[in-house]
Order: structure tokens, then C-alpha cells, then sequence
């Protein structure tokens, strides 16, 4: 039976990863902080079945908290380590990402000097992001693309980037890397334009009334499903080399066909209830952010299975249990 380490578990991609290896047969550890496990157990982590994570084997060590994290590597042997956890800053101002920075930087060496030290044969996958591209030169972009990183978890996701490149190279360390892009599920949190929308949709439905504002309805996005991208993942770091592989749906869509999507769904007309609030407007690039899965398709047989259409219908039905429940 293999066993990997998963940090940032209680996140939306260390849930379905940590279900995807469960139902492999892997033993499953993750890492998290004393108040996520707390949550865990108090059953405060929204949609989390206690009966998933009551199958893994979770330990309360901060990353940023290096004796906890080496006792840890140092005394449970691991076959892959997939690093998920990190700080994702969203602000406009890049000096307010100082603490962004900083953390997603040292979690990052901290963990690959625990492995190199005590497990080197340990596989690790490092979650990279389209954000590392930043303002790209061209569309879609590849594994090959320059990296011009725009905002604080840019910056530092692609330090981090950087220093596993550093030990894969300098000591053979296998260290995988997926770039994604977008990826949303109904565990997505609430403040992500996906879930305002998913949630409005429901919301209206069932009351019948209410309206929703947005920014620019023509930005478009990468958007992929994140219970296929953790399988991504997977096969990323069961590859025979230790490579980077774009993972990505290839295709854009735009906010006003996210709010077709959605409203449709619940059989009412997106225009009578989404307004457009120039507060929320941001700049769009001329070039978007689009990745091309033709390296990851090509040598690992990966695809994405969802639709990004059956995607936003998954969102909006669990939406509106939740509202039904009043969870």
C-alpha cells in the first residue's frame, strides 16, 4: 500500500485528491493547522464528510512550523508528498502580500529540505499556477511559455517553483509540477466569481427574486473541474520523469456564459437578475490566460472529463441543498 502526505488537505483540492488516493488504496496523511482540524471536528468545514477525513491520518503541524514538520518527515516514510497548501493573497496592491510571500516561500523549501534530508526517494508534486504566467506573450500558453508573474502569489508560487526546480536538479530529487489553471467545484470558496454566481442562481431560484452585480461579463477564463485536475496530479507525479505539464481545459468562456450556464439551469433568464457594477470592474489583458494540455494529454493519457456546462450545473445543484438544509 502506498502512503502519501498531503498538505493544505482541508482545501478544496486536498479533499478530492485525498478521496481519488482513498479510492486507489493509498493511506492517506495530511498535514493542517490545530483550528482546520478543529473545524474538522466541530464539523464547521462546509460539505466535508467527517467519514473522509475520519479515513486519513491527520497530523497538526504548520508548515511554517520546521521542528514539527521534520519530526514528522523524519519519523513516517512517504511515497509521494503532494504540496498544495499555500497563502493565496488576492489583493491589488503588491506590498500588501508581504505575509503571501513570505509563507508560500519557506513552507515550500521547509518541506523539500525535510525530504531531502530523510526521504529523497519521496515523490513530490508541487502545485504551481497559471498566475506564474502573469501577462503571458501569446495564447494558449505551454510549458515553454516565459513566466511574468503579476501579482503576490504569482511572485512567490513561482519562487517556490524555482527552488523545486533547484532540487530536482541539484540533487535528483523527483519533484513533479502541475501549472494549473482555474479550477472550480462546489467546494470552491464563496468569494470566487464562480461561487457568487452558482450561489446567486440558486438563491433567486428558490426565492423567487433578487439580483446579482458583477464586473466586466466579457472577462474569460480557463475554467476546468478540480475533482479532474486532482487526477491530473496524480498521474503528474506516477509519470516516469520528473516534469512540469500544463493543466488546463484549453478552452475560454466568458463571466455572461458562466451566468447562462448557471440561471439556465434553474430555468430562469440570467439578464433579468445579473447587473453590472463598474466597482467591480478589473483590467483584462489583452492576451488571457490559457493553457494548453497537449504535453499532460500526450504522455500521461490525461483528459478532463466534465464539461465546463455540467461543471456549473454541479455547483448550482449543491448550492441549492445547501440552501434547502440550511447548511
Amino acid at each position: 500500500m502506498k502512503r502519501a502526505l498531503i498538505t493544505g488537505i482541508t482545501g478544496q483540492d486536498g479533499f478530492y485528491l485525498a478521496e481519488h488516493l482513498l479510492g486507489l488504496g493509498y493511506e492517506v496523511h495530511g498535514l493542517a493547522r490545530q483550528t482546520g482540524l478543529e473545524h474538522i471536528k466541530s464539523n464547521l468545514l462546509q460539505d466535508v464528510p467527517p467519514e473522509l477525513y475520519e479515513r486519513c491520518h491527520l497530523h497538526a503541524v504548520s508548515l511554517d512550523n520546521f521542528p514539527g514538520l521534520y519530526r514528522l518527515i523524519s519519523s513516517t516514510p512517504f511515497d509521494e508528498c503532494y504540496h498544495l497548501a499555500a497563502s493565496s493573497f488576492v489583493g491589488d496592491r503588491l506590498a500588501d502580500g508581504y505575509q503571501t510571500i513570505q509563507n508560500n516561500i519557506a513552507s515550500t523549501h521547509y518541506l523539500l529540505a525535510a525530504l531531502s534530508e530523510f526521504q529523497p526517494k519521496c515523490r513530490l508534486y508541487f502545485a504551481g499556477t497559471s498566475e506564474m504566467f502573469g501577462r503571458p506573450r501569446h495564447a494558449p500558453q505551454t510549458e515553454d511559455t516565459p513566466f511574468m508573474p503579476r501579482s503576490a502569489y504569482g511572485i512567490s508560487k513561482l519562487a517556490g517553483y524555482h527552488i523545486v526546480r533547484n532540487y530536482r536538479e541539484s540533487y535528483g530529487m523527483f519533484c513533479g509540477v502541475g501549472i494549473l489553471y482555474n479550477h472550480e467545484s462546489p467546494r470552491r470558496r464563496p468569494e470566487f466569481v464562480t461561487r457568487k454566481i452558482t450561489m446567486a442562481a440558486a438563491r433567486i431560484s428558490l426565492e423567487g427574486r433578487g439580483t446579482l452585480e458583477l464586473g466586466n461579463l466579457e472577462a474569460r477564463r480557463d475554467w476546468g473541474y478540480a475533482p479532474d485536475y486532482v487526477r491530473a496530479m496524480h498521474a503528474i507525479l506516477n509519470h516516469h520523469t520528473a516534469e512540469d505539464f500544463v493543466v488546463a481545459s484549453g478552452v475560454l468562456h466568458s463571466v455572461a456564459e458562466l451566468c447562462e450556464a448557471a440561471f439556465s439551469h434553474v430555468g430562469l433568464d440570467w439578464h433579468d437578475h445579473v447587473r453590472t457594477n463598474p466597482a467591480f470592474y478589473r483590467k483584462e489583458d489583452e492576451i488571457p490566460l490559457q493553457g494548453c494540455r497537449a504535453k499532460i494529454e500526450r504522455e500521461t493519457g490525461w483528459q478532463p472529463a466534465t464539461s465546463f456546462d455540467e461543471m456549473i450545473r454541479k455547483m448550482v445543484d449543491a448550492d441549492l441543498a445547501r440552501l434547502r438544509t440550511g447548511r
